[in-house]
Parts: structure tokens; sequence; C-alpha cells
């Protein structure tokens, strides 16, 4: 990243700014492509990530960057930084996919946004000689696995001023017009995942949790498979496995919807006389996004041509809801940071998750698109680094947030 132009940047002057991720991401164009095609070509599970690692970790050394790979206990996990002192700016960077379908949530386009996003930063830095400093935070297993609620465990975020991330969604998340082209300020619903064996009464927990399903809010949901339940049609099976995702608007209530689902393992146990075990895997929290980084961020993209729904006016504005979970909730629960969702073209409309998507994430409409999430973050997370009054802004915001939110708790349980 050398180059002899002046990329001198102010607070004051957005379109100078522009100018730097502009030139920055045109100068590192192929090795972005690079990156995208290797990650979606080469899809790999939660904490199986191994080609994706070392080839982000390679790049990103190939840029004179200092990285950490295996780092927090995990293997496919690595942590790249720069600068020194200041505030801490996080690009989360996720490249695990799909059992059988691949990159069907587009996490190579992730991956890539945050990386550019983190190029323009440190170029930026370079130029300016400002303390502060930004990281890219190789994120695995989002898909199930919990990886981000690992890294926390590990302390990977606990002097985080902000972190940042965008998420590619099929339009049939959200209309897309000329007037609105991604989600700034939205939230997400929180998950509870488990998985129970039986020695064996499957079925009829399967047909209690289908009574259940008539019984609960609009806005919940419960979503299970059979993994295993025998061998033989005519052979009584000693042994049966299900997993269980159940989701709602918040852990709390999450988890209280999950204690009425695992109500009908019991009695479906205790109907047959059977054994029940409960495996709890991980809980994946809302996302409580930053309303003034989704502010700024939404303001960037709209300079950028892409205008962003963002309904975040006055202190009782609420985020846009989303119906998808993601770690990245359990993150905005401990500092502040936003998970944008933008809009790609899929055949027919496909959803997230299917083939038609991972299909979609690999074209070159998906490409530029995120590029332009990527131009938004790191203006964003260049506001937090050189605007005191933002960040002080931010950081009170989150503290407020999450006073009020354990106050809710602590009022809850008393009773």
């Amino acid at each position: 990243m050398t180059s002899n132009e002046d990329y001198s940047v102010t607070t004051e002057s957005p379109s100078t700014i522009q100018k730097v991720i502009n030139d920055v991401i045109k100068r590192l164009d192929t090795e972005l492509r690079d990156i995208n095609h290797k990650i979606h070509s080469t899809p790999e599970l939660g904490y199986a990530e191994f080609q994706a690692h070392d080839n982000v970790v390679a790049l990103l050394q190939s840029q004179g960057i200092s990285v950490k790979p295996h780092i927090y206990g995990l293997q496919t996990s690595f942590e790249a930084e720069y600068g020194s002192g200041g505030r801490v700016v996080v690009f989360n960077v996720e490249y695990d996919s799909l059992p059988g379908i691949g990159h069907a949530c587009g996490h190579n386009l992730i991956a890539t946004s945050s990386l550019a996003a983190f190029f323009v930063v440190v170029g930026a830095m370079k130029k300016n000689n400002i303390s502060g400093r930004v990281r890219a935070l190789g994120t695995p297993a989002e898909e199930g696995g919990g990886g981000k609620i690992k890294l926390i465990d590990a302390g990977a975020y606990k002097d985080v001023d902000a972190c940042l991330m965008t998420h590619p969604m099929s339009g049939t998340m959200f209309p897309t017009t000329k007037d609105v082209q991604g989600v700034a300020y939205g939230t997400s619903v929180a998950s509870a995942k488990f998985r129970a064996t039986f020695s064996d009464a499957a079925i009829l927990a399967y047909t209690g949790i289908s009574m259940l399903r008539q019984q609960i809010l609009p806005n919940q949901k419960i979503h299970g498979i059979i993994m295993e339940g025998g061998e033989k049609a005519n052979v009584i099976p000693s042994r049966s496995k299900m997993d269980y995702n159940v989701r709602g608007s918040t852990l709390k209530e999450t988890k209280i919807l999950q204690k009425r689902v695992e109500k009908c393992f019991e009695g479906a146990a205790v109907a047959t006389g059977c054994e029940l075990e409960f495996k709890k895997t991980n809980n994946c929290a809302e996302v409580v996004p930053s309303r003034s980084l989704c502010i700024a961020y939404s303001q960037f993209m709209s300079d950028l041509g892409s205008p962003q729904l963002c309904d975040a006016d006055g202190e009782d504005s609420q985020p846009q809801p989303g119906s998808y979970s993601t770690d990245q909730g359990n993150v905005t629960q401990i500092c502040p940071g936003f998970h944008p969702v933008y809009n790609i073209p899929t055949a027919n409309g496909a959803s997230n998750h299917t083939k038609e998507f991972t299909a979609a994430v690999i074209t070159e409409e998906a490409y530029q698109l995120t590029l332009l999430t990527s131009k938004g973050m790191a203006a964003t997370a260049w506001k937090v680094l050189v605007d005191d009054d933002f960040a002080k802004k931010v950081k009170t915001e989150f503290e407020q947030l999450r006073t009020e939110r354990e106050s809710l708790i602590n009022d809850e349980m008393s009773r």
C-alpha cells in the first residue's frame, strides 16, 4: 500500500474522504476480486475454514499488515491490526459456508467488504498519522457455530469502540427501489439452538411441538429436524436425535420459548418412559444497532447514490425488524456496532440459504454493490477514529441503552 499521492483527510470534508476510499479500493481491485472468488469457490463449514483463513492472512500480509493467525483459541480465526493508541474500530470478516449449498449466505462478500473497508482505513491512517487502531477480525462459524460468541468469551471485543459489518440479502426481505437499496438501521431476531436425544419418543415430541406452534407469538419461530430416527421400518429405534432452533424478538423471549419447547420433549419422555438428554449449543442475541453509527453510514451511502432505510430520528426510534439471526447480535450487546443489510439481485427473487443465492453472490453486480457498502463502512469507521464528539455520542448512546436493558432484566427477575 505505497503511493506518493496526497490522501489528506479532514472530518469536515466527506468528498475528500471519498477520494481516499475510491483510490484505495481501485488500487486493490484485483486482490479483492481474487479473495472473493477464492472463498466462494472453496466453501468450508464453520471452524473448518482453513483455506479461507490462510488465503485472507496471506492477502493481509502481502499488504504489509501484521497478522496473528489461529488466535483466541480458534484455528480459523485471525486478528490483523494497524495503528496505535486512540480508539479501536473492528471489521468482522466472515467466511464460513452452508452444508451442501456453499456460500448461500454470501459470506464471501462479507469478507470482501470488511477487508476492503479495513484497507481503506489503513491507507487513510498512513497518510494522516492519527492515533487509533483498526482491526480485521476473522470470525469463523457464523452459520450456527456461534464463532463470535467464543471470540467474545476470549476477550476479542473487550476494548472495541465500534464493530462494523454488512450483509447481503435477497430483495424478498425488503423492496428495492430507487429510494431504498438497503437497511442501515435494523435489528435481527434472537435464536437458541439445542439438540435432544431420545431412547425413543421422537415422533411424540415432534407432534407436541406442532401443537405448540399454534400457541406462540407471530414473530416467534420453531425449526426442527430429526437427525437420527432409526435404520429399518420394522425395527423400533432405540435412539433418536433431533436438532432444534427457536427464535424470538429478544434473547430473553427466545429462552422462554425454548423452555416451552423443551417441555414437549419432557412430556414425550414421561409418556413413553424414555430417557432424554438435552445438549444446548449456542444462543444468538438480537442485534442492538448503534443509532449514531447507522445514521452516519446511511448518510455516507446516500452520498454514494445508495439510499438506505434508516428510520432513526429521535431517541424513541426503533430499528427495522429483521427475520434472520446472527452472532453479530451478541457483539452489539457488548460494544457499539451495526449490521446493515443490502440487496443483491437473485434469480426469481430467491432468498438467502438457497442455491440461487449461492450463484448470485459471485456475480459482478453483487461485487460492485458490496464495494459500495465497504466504502460506507470505511467512512463511518474513519469518523469514529477522528471525530471526538461523534465517538463520544456513540459511546454514550451505547452505555445508556445497555443500562436500560440491564434495568429491565433486573426488574423482571425481582418480580
